[in-house]
């Protein structure tokens, strides 16, 4: 391994512009040096596939939609909370300039993460990934926008208040978020966990960080749905969702680490915000047990649902970054938990970085972590699991999430985004032909998984 000084992004970015051939041993995780090392060349490596601070190009966004390039519009948001939490846990601010032009030219004219060119792809979980990582910024006290931009606070409520409207919860299963925004996308009759779980998450959230008991409620409200609808069962599983025509009881009953980590962590903010209620403290237990139980391979990151078969989409292929991210951030705000959760994230950031033997420079990073070796697979998903995995060991080292009473600074406005939602002020009913489809999509549920897996990443 180079020196910091050698392998810091700054370096790295002059050695590619000379031309020059930089390769590594395998990465190290023995001290925290080494761990800021390693962290700092994946990072590096996850931002030479953004390219919308490059003349021409549009900031904020990973190439595409497809057939454009590969990545939807919501994985970029989640890029750029990656990149928050690995400033935060090493202190390498070589990207914060790059990391808050993009967050805020993505804001939308409404300030509420809504750009009128993605409705055509906008979901409830699209908009959230951005939203929760306005608030993570916050949280993380990065460094505020200039007083005439929207404010990282004011993002994140935006965000949930335009959720929170009627228009996007109505009496269908009884409540809860549809998948999709506009009523004309396909998935607008799907209401599923990661929608809900991007409400509830921002929701226990913005609680702890202003006390406000109203986001509570909220959390309190979308925890109970999602438990009687059936979405999280009595073993603390979590399944994909449901089709409104059904009342939400044809259940796909797949299972994705974001899920499991998204309750996860919402949960962990509930306890903290109770201060240790038994109900949350039960609650967060009980998914830890499942999280662990279902999304590591003796101790090691695995996609259950689609990796034993390669059959990932892209977007699960980012998925172990969040689930390791959120795992150790629980851990600050719900600390009962560090002893059992600490040791596997180590245990699996080791297989993570094994991987990085592949392609460019000896240091491209696969996704099958259990293999322990290269398997092929590059993408920003896969380098972005590894950032996560790798930067998550420093949390022990962290300061826990701020609030706006132990020095967060970011300025909110309770407001925000409440009059902005015009995206499903006309709610039309589904016609035969919304109707066909739904059935048809319903079909390929229950026939072939991953057939489900497919249908779900095209909707995005």
């Amino acid at each position: 391994m180079l020196p910091l000084s050698l392998s810091s992004p700054r370096w790295l970015a002059t050695a590619v512009l000379l031309g020059a051939r930089v390769t590594y041993a395998a990465f190290k995780l023995d001290t925290i040096e080494d761990i800021k090392e390693t962290a700092a060349t994946v990072a590096w490596d996850l931002m030479q596939y953004y390219h919308g601070n490059e003349s021409g190009q549009t900031p904020g966004i990973l190439p595409g939609p497809p057939p454009a390039g590969d990545y939807y519009w919501w994985e970029a948001g989640a890029m750029w909370g990656t990149l928050i939490d690995y400033w935060h846990w090493t202190g390498d601010d070589s990207y914060n300039d790059v990391i808050t032009q993009a967050m805020l030219w993505q804001v939308g004219p409404n300030r509420d993460y809504m750009p009128p060119n993605v409705t055509a792809s906008l979901g409830n979980d699209d908009q959230g990934f951005w939203g929760m990582s306005a608030m993570l910024a916050a949280e993380n006290g990065f460094p505020d926008p200039p007083e005439d931009e929207p404010q990282w606070l004011a993002l994140a409520q935006a965000v949930f208040n335009t959720q929170a409207s009627p228009t996007r919860h109505d009496d269908t299963c009884g409540g809860g978020l549809r998948w999709q925004i506009p009523w004309s996308n396909n998935g607008y009759n799907y209401k599923n966990s990661i929608a809900n779980g991007c409400f509830f998450n921002l929701g226990a959230r913005l609680a702890r960080y202003t006390g406000n008991q109203s986001y509570a409620d909220w959390a309190e409200k979308t925890w109970d749905w999602m438990v009687g609808v059936g979405y999280i069962d009595k073993d603390y599983n979590i399944y994909d969702g449901g089709h409104v025509e059904q009342n939400c009881t044809d259940i796909n009953r797949a299972q994705f680490s974001y899920n499991n980590a998204i309750f996860l962590l919402g949960a962990a903010y509930m306890y903290n915000y109770t201060n240790g209620s038994d109900v949350w403290a039960a609650r967060v237990n009980g998914l830890v047990n499942s999280t662990l139980r279902t999304f590591f391979r003796d101790n090691v990151a695995y996609e259950v649902a689609c990796e034993e078969h390669m059959s990932c989409t892209t977007d699960m292929l980012s998925f172990k970054g969040y689930l390791h991210r959120w795992l150790a951030t629980a851990t600050e705000v719900a600390p009962f938990i560090r002893d059992t959760v600490l040791p596997v994230l180590r245990t699996s950031a080791e297989a993570a970085v094994s991987t990085c033997t592949g392609e460019e420079n000896g240091r491209t990073c696969g996704f099958q972590w259990v293999k322990r070796q290269y398997d092929g697979s590059k993408g920003a998903g896969q380098q972005m699991n590894v950032l996560g995995a790798v930067s998550a060991l420093l949390v022990e080292y962290s300061k826990p999430p701020l609030t706006n009473g132990t020095g967060g600074t970011s300025k909110g406005d309770p407001m925000a985004g409440s009059r902005s939602d015009t995206l499903t002020q006309e709610v039309k009913p589904p016609t035969g032909g919304d109707k066909a489809g739904a059935a048809i999509l319903t079909f390929v549920v229950l026939a072939t998984t991953v057939g489900a897996f497919t249908w779900m990443s095209m909707g995005e």
